[in-house]
């Protein structure tokens, strides 16, 4: 019994630092994949309708600014978010063992029911459970709402990790065009380097999340060639 409950404790140090690293490489994907394909795609629509190299680099790096901003921003709402609605519940839960304990420790032994234990293992396993008000609301956060506390500090470094993957990722596409005299030369050149590093960024993705390594690099540079080409198309279109 007292192995049982021991592998149903939440409190377990190990789970937290992968998460953090899953929720870094999180991160690092979501302002990289969307740094590498939105300032390309403006570059190449702009490409499309100006003559001068200069307004595609000033208007990309006002793109590079505002995009990391935003997407920073996004982040840290999305962190502060998860770190709310997980308080949110954590005091529902607390309220409701109080109130409704009949109806919560109704709730463990379904639970319980559920991963298969005898119906004298689920006694014993309830009774232990909800003799601690602390351990029960932790063992229904994680088992009835599948919730995990989230860091309260995750927020700034999500904000900071994805505004800079961006800003990174922007400059990939937009580097062509200092070394080039004309936004023509800029964009094959823009388009072959952005290419490669999708190809390059979407395989090591794919391993890293288990997916089939070559379809992703593919999938990455299909979608940034295809988000390309229709604000290359859109641009020219309009400019005539």
């Amino acid at each position: 019994m007292t192995d049982y409950l021991a592998s149903v404790r939440v409190h377990d140090p190990h789970p937290e630092d992968h998460l953090t690293s899953s929720a870094m490489l999180q991160d690092v994907v979501i302002g990289l994949s969307d740094g590498l394909t939105v300032p390309f795609a403006l570059a190449a629509g702009l490409s499309g309708a100006v003559a001068s190299s200069g307004l595609v680099i000033t208007a990309g790096l006002a793109e590079i600014v505002a995009g990391s901003i935003a997407m920073g921003l996004g982040g840290y709402l999305a962190g502060r978010t998860e770190v709310e609605h997980y308080a949110a519940e954590l005091a529902r839960e607390h309220r409701e063992v109080v109130e409704v304990p009949d109806r919560e420790r109704a709730e463990v032994d379904e639970l319980l029911a559920e991963m298969g234990l005898s119906d004298s293992i689920r006694r014993q396993a309830v009774s232990e459970l909800t003799a601690d008000p602390e351990q029960w609301v932790r063992f229904m956060m994680k088992y009835e709402l599948g919730l995990e506390e989230p860091d309260p500090r995750q927020a700034p470094k999500s904000a900071f990790t994805i505004s800079a993957a961006y800003a990174v990722g922007g400059l990939i596409p937009l580097s062509a065009y200092f070394f080039t005299a004309t936004p023509t030369q800029g964009l094959v050149w823009s388009a072959a380097i952005t290419l490669v590093c999708l190809l390059v960024f979407g395989f090591f993705k794919s391993r890293l999340t288990g997916q089939p390594a070559v379809a992703g690099a593919i999938k990455m540079a299909v979608v940034g060639a295809l988000a390309a080409a229709a604000a290359f198309g859109v641009a020219r279109f309009v400019s005539r």
